[in-house]
């Protein structure tokens, strides 16, 4: 058992025997919305795959953190919420923040264009991470 897994059971048991609900775990998604526009104009499925390639990416690196365990561990309870972001740049700047805040995350790179095309997060508890999206408002 990886060494941070005892002390999320502990917590989701301890959580259990009061009643408590457990945390949720969110895996955040930001994918470019300028890649459905022209003169990109990429289909729908051509996107969604990139979504997919950053989600398991993100999840593929940060497999031994607790939180990714723990989220993997109920996969009918998986949740993931998908912004967007308006551009490349965009893209670019929100995952400096990310590293400099060091909130965990994988900068997708579509290849061979070598372009910025989704940003996923690992699985973060929602209040943790929510609340710093939204001071970026990528909430609406």
């Amino acid at each position: 058992m990886h060494r941070g897994i005892g002390r999320v059971l502990a917590l989701g048991r301890k959580m259990a025997a009061t009643g408590a609900e457990p945390q949720i775990l969110v895996q955040y998604l930001v994918l470019r919305k300028d890649l459905s526009q022209a003169p990109f104009s990429w289909p729908a499925g051509a996107l969604v795959a990139q979504a997919c390639h950053a989600a398991t990416a993100a999840l593929h690196t940060h497999r031994d953190h607790p939180h990714t365990v723990a989220y993997l561990q109920e996969l009918e309870r998986m949740r993931k919420v998908v912004l967007e972001a308006p551009d490349e740049t965009t893209l670019k700047e929100l995952a400096e923040t990310l590293q400099h805040k060091n909130i965990e995350h994988v900068l997708w790179l579509e290849q061979p264009e070598n372009i910025a095309t989704c940003l996923a997060l690992r699985p973060y508890p929602k209040d943790e991470v929510s609340q710093y999206l939204k001071k970026l408002r990528l909430f609406k």
